[in-house]
């Protein structure tokens, strides 16, 4: 649980972080730095795994996941700079809802009466946040929850992925490809980063870095559902650190909505957990978390 608040923390100062870069730097830029910063410390450490660290039987399904979760990554940095970071991470926690419909639907998994009914909660949850037809539903909150459906889309297929790949394989060439997808808009739209841009730039990779670690310790030694809900302190870091830094505040739709998305994802996580009791693995967060 203390890992998994660290992962909580670390992701919301990374992503007020992006979002105060966001105002003098295009988003691809830093997309650019929040991917090469990473892969950077990566690789050496694979490579002392010997040889054949980064061959894959699967290279096609390797690069839509380099797709989908680039396409993930530039939407949700997109979102940061349009909407209060406290607004993105409510919307961010559908990502388990919409996995889950994805699942069903493309996956062919079964899900009973109580987890439709958790999912259906947590889409209503979502609306609450947009509130469609007011000021509230804007242009930055539909960005984040496009970020949230590829996300969802990027899970399953790290899902059938982990079928055949070590955990470390797939976040080499997620890492890659990102890097390679960001590396040509981001020449397009670079501004040479001030010192402190260029210092906050490596801070955020570090902590995405270090928030994935933790996260991935996290799962490993507790089951999901012990500390899944320590993941909703991410709310209460990027409420506190916006209001701190750029005087932005959540209002009370955006903590009802995102409670009531949050407690959906908790009990299907939960659910989840009582179909396939197995033992917990390392898991790839989004980038929504980190």
């Amino acid at each position: 649980m203390l890992l998994m608040a660290v992962f909580a923390c670390l992701v919301a100062l990374l992503h007020v972080i992006v979002r105060r870069l966001s105002q003098e730097l295009h988003p691809m830029e830093i997309a650019f730095f929040r991917t090469i910063i990473p892969l950077v410390i990566l690789v050496p450490m694979l490579m002392r795994q010997g040889e054949g660290w980064w061959r894959t039987t699967r290279p096609g399904l390797q690069f839509i996941r380099g797709i989908l979760g680039g396409a993930a990554m530039v939407t949700w940095f997109y979102s940061l700079s349009m909407i209060p970071v406290g607004d993105a991470t409510a919307l961010s926690f559908s990502v388990v809802i919409f996995t889950s419909l994805g699942a069903v639907f493309f996956l062919r998994e079964k899900m009973g009466p109580r987890r439709w009914m958790a999912v259906l909660i947590g889409l209503i949850g979502t609306l609450i946040i947009l509130r469609p037809g007011t000021e509230a539903m804007q242009l930055g909150a539909l960005v984040a929850l496009a970020s949230s459906v590829c996300w969802s889309a990027t899970l399953l297929v790290v899902k059938v992925l982990t079928r055949t790949e070590s955990g470390m394989t797939i976040v080499f060439y997620s890492s890659m490809y990102f890097t390679m997808f960001a590396a040509v808009p981001a020449y397009y739209y670079w501004i040479w980063p001030t010192p402190e841009q260029l210092a906050l730039l490596i801070l955020m990779g570090l902590m995405a870095l270090v928030a994935h670690l933790a996260m991935a310790r996290a799962m490993k030694e507790a089951e999901a559902t012990a500390i899944m809900p320590v993941d909703f302190t991410r709310l209460l870091w990027a409420a506190a650190a916006g209001y701190l830094w750029f005087g932005e505040f959540p209002d009370f739709w955006t903590w009802a909505g995102g409670a009531v998305v949050f407690a959906s994802t908790i009990y299907i996580t939960y659910r989840e957990s009582q179909i396939k009791p197995v033992a917990p693995k390392p898991t790839i967060p989004s980038e929504q978390a980190g």
